[in-house]
């Protein structure tokens, strides 16, 4: 568990899901979902149920080179970030990730939080040695984010995701962070 001050001087607790937080994570989803395009899902595209929640924790935490990790403030969930470790022993070492925040709390430093939270939980496993991701072109904060923790751009996906909002499709750019690059100090 890691608790740190945001922007806005809240504090805010970031930790691995538990079962107990599956219905939150429940409506967390269904309300980023409506929020916001840069993820691969939208409203109404997935059934989202604490059931599938609570499994997928299971799922997930049972692995030692997976782990969900939540934001909370106030007991709400803000945020969410995961890595998926391969399965097989070939591509154990690597984990892909996804994060989220709430929209209405963009801005405050949770992404950097959770993506600290992961890289030294990474780092802590002796297992995962790479760290991949993707992240649509015009996600500008995400892209600078990344970066700034030392992902290297690795290749371009080509008309990747479609977004909703305007129609377009956009391109995803593949990023990698290698365990020698790690960098998780105060930034």
């Amino acid at each position: 568990m890691k608790k740190v001050i945001l922007k806005n001087g809240k504090e805010l607790t970031i930790r691995k899901a538990t079962a107990e937080d599956a219905v939150k994570m429940a409506q967390y989803k269904t309300t980023i979902a409506a929020e916001s395009d840069f993820l691969t899902f939208g409203e109404n595209e997935i059934e989202i149920t604490a059931q599938k929640e609570r499994q997928s924790f299971e799922s997930i935490n049972s692995r030692p080179n997976s782990m969900i990790a939540v934001a909370l403030l106030d007991e709400e969930i803000v945020g969410s970030i995961v890595l998926r470790g391969g399965e097989r022993i070939r591509v154990k070492h690597v984990g892909e990730i996804g994060v989220s925040v709430r929209k209405p709390y963009w801005g405050l430093g949770i992404g950097k939080f959770l993506l600290e939270y992961l890289i030294e939980w990474a780092e802590g496993t002796g297992i995962i040695r790479k760290i991949n991701l993707k992240v649509r072109t015009d996600n500008e904060n995400a892209i600078k984010l990344y970066e700034k923790y030392g992902f290297k751009k690795e290749g371009l996906k080509r008309k990747g995701v479609k977004s909703k909002a305007d129609k377009n499709i956009y391109d995803e750019i593949i990023y990698g962070l290698l365990k020698e690059e790690y960098k998780t100090k105060k930034r």
